[in-house]
């Protein structure tokens, strides 16, 4: 059976989860980590897509990127990793695929949905039980959106510079936001809507990007469905 498209609109961030093969590490120290992020930056120049979050974990990445016009982040994610895959196999001696198949990825609403994911990405290390706050994670964009340190790598996203009228405003609110971190149930929600590939948001947005694409948009339950009892 031939697989469905990824949702993909041009203007309409998308939250990205790229995995090693088999959960096995696709980043093995800090030269890595420097490396895929010059293949990314390389490649958000070159297809024209927007990076607004990002962390870079052991096993996978998170990044919620807005491409420029469609296909545009298959492209990116297509050539970058196949060139970051190359330098870590040539750096590692090794051979072979790196990658868990394909890369999933789901469409973000604006408002309070793309600055929840914003923060759900930047709390995989604590998440992880890697650091105790996210800002003693250096390999992701919270240094750059909650304390406004530089980051070649961001553009900023009109919800973000909402925040306030300057950086130092803007950084102070998004850091007050993660006072009290994420509910359980957003992060569930978070994880259900990416691994199923749905657009995450309102039931507007939904049926927007239903009428959009022509694709169901609403996640289906965790779990086999009951079998029905015979009478």
């Amino acid at each position: 059976m031939a697989r469905l498209p990824r949702p993909d609109i041009a203007g309409i961030p998308q939250h990205v989860v790229q995995r090693g093969n088999n959960r096995l590490p696709c980043i093995l120290d800090d030269e890595d980590r420097q490396r895929y992020l010059q293949c990314l930056r390389s490649g958000l120049m070159r297809f024209g897509c927007q990076l607004h979050a990002y962390v870079l974990m052991d096993n996978h990445v998170h990044l919620l990127l807005t491409p420029g016009e469609s296909g545009a982040v298959s492209r990116l994610m297509h050539t970058f990793a196949r060139n970051y895959v190359g330098l870590f196999n040539g750096r590692h001696g090794r051979t072979g695929t790196l990658w868990e198949g394909r890369y999933k990825a789901c469409l973000v609403d604006s408002g309070a949905d793309f600055m929840a994911c914003s923060r759900y990405i930047e709390l995989n290390p604590v998440r992880a039980c890697m650091v105790a706050e996210p800002g003693d994670y250096p390999w992701s964009s919270y240094a750059a959106n909650a304390s406004g340190r530089r980051d070649p790598l961001l553009t900023p996203h009109a919800e973000y510079c909402a925040l306030g009228y300057d950086d130092a405003a803007r950084a102070s609110t998004y850091l007050a936001s993660f006072s009290n971190g994420l509910p359980e149930t957003l992060v569930a929600e978070i994880r259900q809507y990416l691994q199923q590939q749905k657009a995450l948001g309102t039931d507007r947005f939904r049926a927007w990007v239903e009428a959009r694409t022509g694709r169901f948009e609403t996640v289906r339950p965790l779990g086999r469905p009951r079998r029905q009892k015979c009478p």
